[in-house]
């Protein structure tokens, strides 16, 4: 070969490098996902993206700056796939702020707490670089769930209390801090964050006036009878799994596992809501009501925060074979797995973070993961006698997979004091089967199986006594 052919060669070479970089990495999708905690934007690449990052605060915005890029279709799409409803964008904008170089300016709302990060190439995924925006200031899911049951029940105005004679003056306590007069929210928010008081312990007399000495021109009044129950929310924690970024097992005909869970777990709140255990009101709490990705430890770590008496993951997962069928009830196990098919299951359960997408430098969270291992015999035994309520009333609508109750590692069962489960409710990937959870009354008659299988469970294992939250 002559020595000019090989010039040539290399300069043809230089040139198609050049071309590359210039091209850079192809965009593959690009996804926005809006929900109340928090909003997430995906750019899905070929190759891995590199970006920088400011945050302005008056109005608040988040500029980004993606190197190796050029403007091009998808990226003029995200900017079109922003809705209306979002709580946290307002509006993106993208820009070829220099060859190579493409800027993109998000507009928030409100102030948020942005998180940029980039994901590695998992299961159907290529690279994704991930934009999310949390609030400032963290809404209390406790607060927000009384707040709800304040809505539905009227509150009592307070009766007038006649003044007190004049004491002599004596140096007295001073109060505890108490909520303000007519705030019956905050009241039943400091009820319900007192859940374990000591036996034999008497109301204070902030809960409950002194009593007057009868008159002598009136009968005395009957003394009112002792309460034989509790009197407080009983809390159910729905987990749809999957969600977002995650869709979880998808069916022959398309039907998406996180579609059909979060259905399911709609219509058993509906339920949960309108039922009670001997008096004391239920109500349904859900790890998430919309299309959003959910870790798995925060899933557990919200059903503690609102203080749950049961936790039930519900999912509609897939096997290697379409022929594999019925619903199964797992609970934990501290051990290795109850069968080869609940560690297959654990296993690929617990790879929804690498799909869905957690930042892995978010502080706290492997102390997290640490503090929700510490399972105890105690929350596994009550699990198990929940996940034999469940299967007892679920084989009356459709086949079980397995009669008893099976046991694994899944990460999402790791709340070291709440019982609790995680219910297959049909193979998705069996096309009878995958029909029958894309049906209305299918996920009815499941919801009210499932709800059976609370309430019986409740009527042998009656919530532990706790603070009066009404």
């Amino acid at each position: 070969m002559k020595r000019r052919d090989v010039l040539q060669g290399g300069s043809l070479a230089l040139l198609l490098g050049a071309a590359h970089i210039a091209h850079g990495a192809n965009i593959v999708a690009v996804r926005v996902w809006p929900a109340p905690e928090y909003s997430r934007v995906t750019i899905e690449s070929d190759t891995k993206l590199s970006s920088k990052q400011v945050v302005m605060t008056n109005p608040p915005r988040l500029g980004v700056d993606i190197e190796g890029l050029e403007l091009n279709g998808h990226l003029r799409e995200l900017v079109g796939k922003v809705r209306a409803d979002d709580p946290f964008i307002a509006g993106i904008r993208a820009t070829q702020q220099a060859p190579g170089v493409v800027r993109l300016l998000v507009e928030l709302k409100q102030p948020a707490v942005p998180q940029v990060f980039a994901l590695s190439p998992v299961a159907a995924y290529q690279h994704r670089l991930v934009f999310d925006f949390y609030p400032v200031k963290e809404v209390d899911p406790l607060e927000a769930l009384i707040a709800e049951r304040l809505k539905e029940k009227p509150v009592a105005p307070a009766r007038p209390v006649p003044p007190s004679p004049p004491a002599a003056s004596a140096p007295s306590a001073p109060a505890a801090p108490a909520a303000p007069p007519g705030d019956p929210l905050g009241e039943l928010i400091a009820q319900r964050l007192d859940r374990t008081p000591q036996a034999g312990v008497v109301p204070s007399a902030q809960a409950a006036p002194a009593p007057t000495p009868p008159s002598a021109s009136a009968p005395p009044s009957p003394a009112a009878p002792l309460p034989s129950k509790t009197d407080r929310l009983i809390i159910v924690a729905l987990d749809a799994g999957h969600g977002g970024e995650d869709p979880g097992a998808i069916g022959p005909a398309g039907t998406r596992e996180k579609d059909v869970v979060l259905q399911i777990a709609h219509r058993l709140r509906e339920r949960i809501n309108a039922s009670s255990v001997n008096g004391n009101p239920m109500r349904a709490f859900l790890t998430r009501d919309a299309d959003f990705f959910v870790p798995l430890q925060v899933r557990v770590e919200k059903a503690r925060r609102v203080q749950a008496d049961l936790f039930v993951s519900l999912h509609a997962d897939a096997f290697l074979t379409p022929t594999a069928r019925g619903a199964s009830v797992f609970a934990l196990s501290q051990g290795g797995a109850s069968s080869t098919a609940a560690r297959w299951m654990a296993d690929k359960e617990n790879r929804a973070d690498l799909i869905g997408g957690v930042n892995v430098k978010t502080k706290d969270r492997h102390v997290s993961l640490a503090m929700l291992d510490m399972s105890t015999t105690a929350q596994i035994n009550d699990s198990l006698k929940l996940g034999s309520a469940l299967l007892g009333e679920i084989v009356r609508v459709g086949k079980l997979h397995k009669g008893s109750v099976e046991q694994a590692s899944f990460a999402v069962l790791k709340a070291p004091d709440i019982p609790s489960v995680l219910v297959e409710t049909a193979f998705i990937s069996n096309p009878e089967e995958e029909q029958r959870l894309r049906s209305d009354d299918y996920q009815e008659k499941l919801a009210d199986a499932i709800m059976r299988g609370i309430e019986r469970y409740f009527a042998k294992n009656p919530p532990l006594a706790r603070s009066r939250v009404v």
